[in-house]
């Protein structure tokens, strides 16, 4: 047995053709992110520690939906959402409806270990971030011309969007953006360490041109996010089907219940969902790694301690 890791930079309508200089620097993060977790197993470093610190630099990156890169609410506001878990102790915290906080990962673990709650969202989430001194910054800090620019054109389509869909009004057909970069996505980790322990975290802006208050998958436990002594899960994709399939929960059920493998249980989820909507990273506590998608891609990364790894996205 050895330790894992598996993280994700959202599920989408990804076109094979994606310009260089769309698809490097988003490759070069989850290199990063993909290493910095890679070095903390290495020393030690417990899972939830892990999910925590790779999610966290995926937020910073304003190349994913998810802290900096934030798509935009029909406002033209953020609403970021996240959530944890432990796999051992089943403990989880989730935050929605965030305009300020920097990092909302790191105030779901905050909500998870210094409350006797499990969810917390808007202005109670806020004002619990300031009252534990988590790093806030002005929403002008979320707000990118990007973003806006990816508003503008959801709104002219009257539509939301998911991970990388091109916009077009509802009653066209979809066809791939060449540019590749109509949305951002959505982030998460899974890991396990030596001794089996598992965590996960996922961290999202949610769709672009969201209604107001809207909450997706990401912080629901059992949909976006799940750990337990047996596997852990972070889902990305249309939240609403993500949600409505139990996600998450249903790979570690079938896992549980059923016998399955992870790779045979996170195939029959993921194809049992609409297609287009699903895609998830999953690692069990004896260190097997699924990333199976039912999108055009998904942007991921995973590493085992036996030296193998990989990013993909088709």
């Amino acid at each position: 047995m050895g330790w894992a890791i598996a993280l994700h930079g959202g599920a989408g309508d990804i076109p094979v053709d994606l310009p260089n200089d769309k698809r490097a620097p988003r490759e070069a993060t989850l290199r990063l992110c993909l290493d910095l977790g890679v070095a903390a197993l290495n020393a030690g470093r417990s899972p939830l520690d892990v999910v925590e610190l790779v999610v966290r630099e995926l937020e910073n990156c304003p190349h994913f939906n998810a802290g900096r890169g934030s798509v935009l609410t029909t406002d033209g506001t953020v609403e970021m959402e996240a959530s944890i878990m432990d796999g051992t102790s089943k403990g989880c915290g989730c935050v929605s409806g965030l305009t300020t906080v920097v990092n909302p990962i790191s105030l779901a673990r905050v909500v998870m270990e210094k409350t006797p709650h499990i969810y917390l969202a808007f202005d109670g989430a806020e004002a619990f971030a300031r009252e534990h001194g988590l790093e806030t910054r002005d929403q002008s800090y979320f707000i990118t011309e990007q973003n806006i620019e990816r508003l503008n054109q959801a709104k002219e389509a009257n539509r939301v969007q998911i991970d990388y869909t091109q916009p077009q009004p509802i009653k066209e057909q979809v066809i791939p953006n060449s540019e590749g970069d109509s949305q951002i996505g959505t982030v998460g980790c899974v890991a396990v360490d030596r001794n089996g322990n598992l965590a996960a975290a996922t961290s999202t802006g949610g769709l672009v041109n969201k209604m107001v208050g809207r909450i997706g998958d990401t912080p629901v436990i059992g949909a976006g996010t799940y750990a337990n002594t047996i596997c852990a899960i972070s889902a990305t994709g249309k939240g609403e089907s993500i949600i409505r399939n139990t996600i998450a929960r249903d790979v570690a059920a079938l896992m549980e219940y059923k016998g399955l493998s992870l790779k045979d249980a996170a195939n029959q989820v993921t194809a049992n969902a609409p297609k287009g909507t699903v895609g998830l990273v999953a690692v069990t506590d004896k260190g097997d790694v699924a990333m199976p998608f039912n999108t055009t891609g998904m942007f991921r990364a995973c590493a085992v301690e036996d030296g193998y790894s990989e990013i993909a996205i088709w």
